[in-house]
């Protein structure tokens, strides 16, 4: 096996914020063991924005990696295995729109964007059949939690990967959430400027409010906020923007608020969830708007409801119509059409 010479500089894509080191080194340089990451980390050879850092650091979207010579990568194994009728009939049924560059999907809440422990169906897996090699297939640009319904979009070709990756980290993309929470916030509109910080809990990772003197290891969080529609005083549809996109951001933005989203386990309420409403996190990625990767207009996209929210409007008499304010027609800044 071959080795590089020369020292590489890499850059953390919006899409990897909060991502464990280890596990960046794994999706880029699947070839070096464990081991060996781990000496050039205790050597610094392999450094974060000019510093040391450990295989746990948990990444920053923009942050710089300098990466040593390394050996380069075994040549690709063969072609992926090819989606089953039943898989592109899945795929089919959930593309809101395609384009020689893009794929924008309607992701299922409570399927995954990528896989894990455990986890066999998932959107990735579905992404690595459609390409004739490795190399070519498509890339997930960023992602949603396993239980957000909504807009993702999918580069088809590394190419357009990095350029709609510079878009996310230069914040020229327009996304807008849509959530039924606990109660009616007050007022009904304004902006949670509140840094998160990671906190593990026996039932998974979490994030959390940082607290003073935690500057170091918070990450900024910034989300604005409307009420859109309100059902008395019990639950409110909400329209979320949000500037920076960390994990679990708009979750843990609302719990902070005092207004936790609807079927949230992670960040729940001490409220009981009103009768009739299925238990699912009701938070759904409903638009999206960037100007396109090859330089000619802007993609505007806008994902119909999933069943349970459905279900749920219909049980609050709130109108899936009228969430899309007029202003949001400048969401990516310039002119939508």
């Amino acid at each position: 096996m071959t080795q590089r010479s020369l020292v590489e500089t890499r850059h953390v894509a919006e899409d990897e914020d909060g991502m464990r080191l280890d596990r960046w080194f794994r999706t880029h340089y699947a070839q070096v063991p464990h081991g060996r990451l781990e000496k050039l980390l205790r050597t610094g050879q392999v450094r974060v924005d000019g510093g040391r850092a450990k295989a746990n650091t948990r990444l920053e979207a923009g942050q710089s990696i300098r990466v040593p010579p390394l050996p380069d990568a075994p040549p690709p194994p063969g072609s992926p295995k090819p989606l089953s009728k039943a898989d592109r009939a899945f795929l089919k049924s959930i593309t809101l729109y395609e384009d020689d560059d893009l794929l924008i999907l309607n992701k299922p809440s409570g399927i995954a964007v990528q896989g894990g422990t455990k986890t066999v169906q998932h959107i990735d897996r579905l992404l690595e059949g459609l390409g004739d090699r490795p190399e070519t297939r498509p890339r997930l640009v960023h992602r949603l939690d396993r239980d957000t319904s909504g807009v993702l979009v999918v580069a088809k070709r590394r190419g357009v990967a990095a350029k709609l990756g510079r878009a996310f980290q230069t914040r020229s993309v327009r996304k807008i959430y849509w959530a039924l929470v606990h109660g009616v916030p007050k007022p009904p509109q304004g902006k949670i400027d509140a840094a998160l910080v990671k906190a593990t809990t026996p039932d998974g990772d979490r994030v959390r409010k940082a607290r003073p003197g935690e500057q170091d290891k918070a990450q900024s969080a910034v989300t604005h906020y409307a009420v859109i529609d309100r059902a008395a005083q019990q639950v409110a549809l909400m329209s979320l923007k949000p500037v920076t996109g960390r994990q679990h951001q708009l979750r843990a933005h609302m719990a902070i608020l005092g207004h936790p989203i609807l079927g949230d386990t992670k960040y729940p309420s001490e409220a009981e969830l009103p009768e009739g409403i299925e238990r699912r996190l009701h938070l759904h990625a409903r638009r999206i708007a960037f100007p396109h990767p090859s330089g000619e207009g802007v993609v505007d996209v806008t994902a119909p409801l999933p069943p349970h929210l459905e279900a749920a409007f219909a049980a609050f008499g709130f109108s899936p119509k009228g969430g899309d304010l007029d202003g949001d027609a400048e969401l990516c800044g310039i002119s939508c059409g």
